[in-house]
């Protein structure tokens, strides 16, 4: 297939659920147990919905959404810590627009530049880095969020600021890294997941190899997707395929973007600017070690953290948020008390219901209050 209709043909589609339908059933599975499968990327879960893909499923198929949001997971203590260095006067703070709204314990960084710090939404980091040279009696910082996928842009962008000279741009980093989380995933007692969709996103820069672990170690299988809606059930029925037969191994439906051995200019760029912290929180899932990475030694002078000293909180999650318990695929949405009544878009209680990526933001925007009634 060439043109992206083609990745939405209905036809199509009704042959992927019928197979879907069929294999489950021959699997053995049944409502009361049903065949359970991750998302791990938020990708995927704003595709299961936005397409209702989930509402074909048969009862004995059933998603679960994974920490593949890097917004989702974005600790309070990290929010406000951004929103005291963006309260500086020196200060133009700068981060992407979903980032703007996930609420710390002091409040979002939407509602620190309405207080008057000058927070602005950029596209890149290389629109932070034009903002510094174009404000050269400012400090620029840039919030660095994400999983391996956005962390090569920002260390090519360390390396351009530091060719150009630029001494006024900085970044927050707050980089992710996925092959630990989902170690640490795996390794809690009664994990309840039978198989993994994987981010076509992280793997388009690290490639599939590192996911290998998974099947050889867990014994479960993984099949790296894309993000169409026949990307998605055709996965779904390649790790359906895979235990149906009794076996389990990685394998790549993305094989039109996602290579192997992944791109190793990207992490060439990645190993040059960036090292290995020894620990990093992620919201609802606690302090996970290396699953996170920091500006190393040589690019010091670029690191927000050293240049501004924030407080490095750690701030609990808000009572009744049961974001970590979606996280790991033990309740749905819907489960939680907060869903759709103190927690809603226009109000989240939890990173969550923030990015269109969360996994209760997608079933309160595309199904409302169904799940839950």
């Amino acid at each position: 297939m060439r043109f992206i209709d083609e990745f939405r043909d209905p036809a199509l589609a009704e042959k992927l659920f019928t197979e879907i339908a069929q294999t489950a059933k021959r699997i053995g599975a049944v409502r009361e147990r049903p065949v359970t499968i991750m998302e791990v990327c938020g990708g995927h879960t704003h595709t299961i919905f936005r397409y209702a893909l989930e509402s074909r499923m048969p009862d004995n198929v059933q998603f679960a959404h994974g920490p593949g949001c890097p917004v989702c997971v974005l600790p309070r203590g990290r929010v406000d810590d951004a929103i005291t260095i963006a309260r500086r006067p020196e200060v133009i703070f700068t981060t992407f627009g979903d980032a703007m709204r996930v609420p710390g314990a002091e409040g979002s960084l939407i509602q620190a530049r309405a207080a008057g710090a000058d927070v602005r939404m950029v596209y890149s980091p290389l629109d932070a880095l034009a903002l510094a040279v174009a404000n050269p009696d400012r400090e620029v910082v840039f919030f660095a969020l994400g999983f391996e996928t956005t962390t090569p842009s920002t260390a090519l962008t360390v390396l351009r600021a530091a060719r150009s000279g630029v001494r006024n741009f900085s970044l927050l980093c707050h980089h992710i890294t996925i092959i630990p989380t989902l170690r640490a995933l795996l390794e809690q007692p009664d994990f309840p997941i039978d198989g993994f969709i994987g981010p076509g996103h992280v793997s388009m820069v690290i490639g599939t190899k590192p996911f290998h672990f998974i099947p050889e170690e867990f014994g479960l299988p993984l099949v790296v997707a894309g993000f169409e809606p026949l990307d998605v059930l055709q996965s779904l029925l390649m790790v359906l395929r895979q235990i149906e037969m009794g076996r389990a191994c990685v394998e790549n439906q993305y094989s039109r973007v996602v290579p192997p051995d992944g791109n190793k200019a990207a992490m060439a760029a990645v190993a040059q600017v960036y090292e290995t912290r020894p620990q990093c929180e992620w919201r609802g899932l606690g302090t996970i070690a290396e699953s996170g990475v920091r500006l190393a030694e040589p690019w010091a002078a670029f690191d927000a953290e050293r240049r501004f000293e924030p407080a490095a909180r750690h701030t609990p999650d808000p009572e009744g948020c049961r974001c970590n318990e979606v996280l790991v695929g033990r309740i749905r949405p819907w489960d939680c008390a907060a869903f759709g009544t103190t927690c809603r878009p226009d109000a989240p209680l939890g990173a969550l219901m923030v990015s269109s990526e969360g996994a209760c933001a997608a079933y309160y925007q595309y199904q409302g209050m169904k799940g839950a009634a």
